[in-house]
């Protein structure tokens, strides 16, 4: 059994995106090829779609998605198609597929809109000399801002899952990716919007300089937001930390 969801700007494109998906493993460009997911590109008509294939579930995971969880494939669909919905950055979503056998889910894939010329938050992160950095940053939380005010938590707010586009003229654009986890609120509260920041950056004066953009916007007092704001990061950080020393004496114990 098979489920296939489509964009409907995209019907007309219906049996080429689907072959695309059916004929993944021996088609398209690789774009990333990781352990957990793979990413192929795919000329469609006068554009490129990317097409995720996500890791296959073991038999417990197989059972829950097919029951008890929607699958990644769908809830990045779903949650794309609720992101242009509230004009918020993120790749157009085109399908969605999930494969299904006797136990429950056996695949599935993620169609979007591949985005060209785009850089990862990630590099301003890295490179404290990036072009406009403080400018920026300052976009990016603006940008952040206005997604927390429509009430939307992205639970995955880390350097690397949003894609920014330098439109020219000052103007840059933001658009978020790896959208599984999400979550839509009527309101979030201050503590939870500075908790979903803490994933971006451990250092300082980034930290600092956020916190000033967001005081700004928000109307909060900037030492509060300041001192909530790397409260958090401080945290995050001493957990990923104690998570890497962990796995390496794993991997020092496995030789």
């Amino acid at each position: 059994m098979m489920k296939f969801k489509l964009n409907k700007k995209y019907n007309i494109l219906s049996n080429q995106i689907l072959n695309f998906i059916t004929n993944f493993k021996n088609e398209g460009k690789y774009f990333v090829s990781g352990k957990r997911n793979t990413i192929k590109l795919f000329e469609l008509e006068n554009e490129v779609i990317s097409i995720k294939s996500f890791k296959k579930p073991n038999i417990f995971n197989k059972i829950v998605y097919c029951y008890f969880r929607k699958s990644k494939a769908r809830r990045s669909f779903e949650f794309a198609s609720k992101l242009i919905e509230f004009k918020i950055g993120t790749p157009q979503p085109v399908a969605f597929y999930e494969n299904y056998d006797c136990i429950g889910l056996k695949e599935s894939y993620y169609a979007c809109e591949h985005l060209e010329n785009v850089f990862e938050f990630r590099e301003i992160v890295q490179d404290e000399a990036f072009e406009n950095r403080d400018f920026i940053i300052r976009k990016f939380i603006q940008f952040t801002f206005e997604m927390h005010q429509k009430g939307i938590e992205f639970l995955d707010h880390s350097p690397g899952n949003t894609l920014i586009k330098n439109e020219g003229n000052g103007n840059y654009s933001f658009y978020l990716v790896d959208l599984n986890r999400m979550k839509f609120h009527n309101a979030i509260d201050f503590q939870t919007r500075m908790k979903n920041l803490s994933r971006l950056t451990p250092k300082k004066e980034m930290i600092a300089t956020m916190s000033n953009e967001y005081a700004k916007l928000s109307g909060e007092d900037e030492n509060t937001v300041f001192e909530t704001m790397w409260k958090f990061t401080a945290d995050f950080q001493f957990r990923f930390q104690r998570k890497k020393r962990i796995k390496k004496k794993l991997k020092f114990w496995k030789k």
